[in-house]
């Protein structure tokens, strides 16, 4: 209460905080947030029903018994600032703030993988880094912890800011500049800028981490010092980075990289294919590095990386006595991501019979210019060796045009239409990556594949695994 101001009639001990009464576990403080399509106060219930420990609101709902533990303050969303600005205030942990174009919430999780070995770390849970999930984070971060990795997105100018300020972080990860939401900014240069938005609450002796690859490397490193950035440390294959990569061998599932670590040789393994994982990976290092962290520990640590579920994460599909991989990419897409997921399923081995099938949904936000993002994956397609691609919603119909009819292998207005013509056409032996953005609903095609896996289907048991 003395965090937010608010009053409460009965005593309660809260253990934990939600804003989902869906996923409140007992002993949470649940807050009723108000968003443009849903109430919280319509969940207090719920929540008091999952055990509860109380509900912040802003008045008391019609359906919650008399006594609840209501904590009542003028606004609920002001409110859980207030609880994320008082949970970061006795925190003593070494934070870590991570934003960028593409990768950051792999990057977050590879982060949290390596320093939890060194130390209690805290992250946000899942995608939570914008105006409610960062605050949720911070307050749900112990005192004791001896890391926090906090991921900051946004798809509009003036989201980073706020993040920042509530935050203040120790450590600033800006991974790469892409153009993504670009439907909301004047051009790549505004996007860089509301990157840079995360230098605004770096503590006074912070630490800027910056991709020495980028193209706009320079216009980032001038806002850090804009910002009185204490220090700018780098990552890359450029000749100056102070976290380089030297050499590299991808495989299908992994990636043996050789770096030098400011100056020092050093070698290691990431668990997940890809080469915008490797340089993922250097970001990680140096970030460990920036925090006080053991940088060589956490390069040994990132052989246990795996993708997370949505962003590339693998499992076998068992179907007709044998059984084909499904890489689920469905959780977001943007014209980067997607070129690096086609650059691993070319990577991936197939059965001799088997093939490498795209399942693609549209690419959003992209503005005036997303006819010609789409079209010009053909080219990506082919590129990568994919045999044969399936295509979902308006946009991507544009992919479909351009490409050649032997790589087509059907198109649909939507995932719902399009997913059983995927399940009628895969087959053992075959490698499936699916990937779209979020509101393309790519997830009803991972979904379907997965099914044909469940218990009792072509007299299978239901196995899932990272297609190790």
């Amino acid at each position: 209460m003395a965090a937010t101001g608010g009053t409460c009639d009965a005593s309660f001990a809260a253990r934990g905080v939600s804003i989902d009464s869906r996923a409140t576990q007992p002993g949470d403080l649940f807050v009723a947030l108000r968003g443009p399509r849903f109430d919280g106060h319509d969940f207090v219930a719920d929540a008091l029903a999952r055990d509860a420990a109380a509900a912040l609101v802003d008045h008391a709902p019609a359906d919650v018994a008399p006594g609840a533990a209501l904590l009542r303050v003028g606004d609920t969303f002001d409110a859980l600032n207030d609880l994320g600005r008082a949970a970061r205030a006795r925190c003593r942990a070494r934070i870590a703030a991570v934003t960028g174009s593409v990768g950051k919430t792999g990057t977050k999780e590879a982060l949290r993988l390596v320093l939890s070995r060194q130390g209690r770390t805290a992250a946000n849970e899942g995608s939570l880094n914008n105006h409610w999930g960062l605050p949720l984070s911070l307050a749900r971060t112990a005192s004791d912890e001896r890391f926090a990795v906090l991921e900051m997105g946004m798809n509009h100018p003036g989201e980073i800011t706020p993040l920042s300020l509530l935050a203040r972080p120790h450590v600033a990860l800006i991974l790469n500049v892409e153009a993504v939401h670009s439907a909301f900014f004047g051009g790549i240069e505004e996007i860089a800028d509301a990157k840079a938005e995360i230098f605004a609450g770096l503590e006074a002796d912070g630490i800027a981490v910056l991709n020495r690859d980028d193209q706009h490397y320079e216009r980032l490193a001038a806002a850090a010092r804009t910002h009185r950035v204490g220090e700018i440390r780098t990552f890359g294959a450029h000749p100056k980075a102070d976290v380089r990569v030297l050499d590299m061998a991808p495989g299908p599932a992994s990636s043996r990289i050789r770096a030098s670590l400011t100056g020092a040789p050093l070698s290691y393994e990431i668990g997940i294919a890809g080469r915008h994982w490797v340089t993922n990976s250097l970001a990680v290092l140096a970030v460990v590095g920036a925090l006080g962290g053991d940088a060589e520990s956490a390069a040994r640590a990132l052989c246990d990386m795996r993708a997370p579920e949505g962003r590339g994460a693998r499992r076998r599909v068992h179907i007709r006595g044998d059984h084909f991989e499904l890489i689920d990419e469905g959780y977001n897409a943007s014209p980067v991501s997607m070129q690096a997921a086609l650059a691993v399923l070319g990577q991936a081995p197939v059965a001799e019979d088997g093939r490498r099938i795209a399942v693609l949904g549209d690419m959003l936000e992209l503005g005036d210019d997303a006819a010609v993002w789409h079209a010009e994956m053909a080219d990506v397609v082919e590129e990568n060796g994919i045999d044969q691609v399936f295509t979902a919603g308006s946009e991507m119909a544009h992919l479909w045009s351009a490409l050649p009819s032997a790589l087509r292998g059907g198109h649909a207005a939507d995932s719902a239409t399009l997913a059983p013509l995927v399940t009628a056409n895969v087959r053992p032996g075959d490698v499936v990556m699916v990937k779209g953005s979020a509101g393309s609903r790519m997830g009803v095609i991972v979904a379907a594949l997965t099914a044909l896996d469940a218990p009792g289907v072509n007299g299978n048991p239901r196995r899932v695994g990272n297609g190790q």
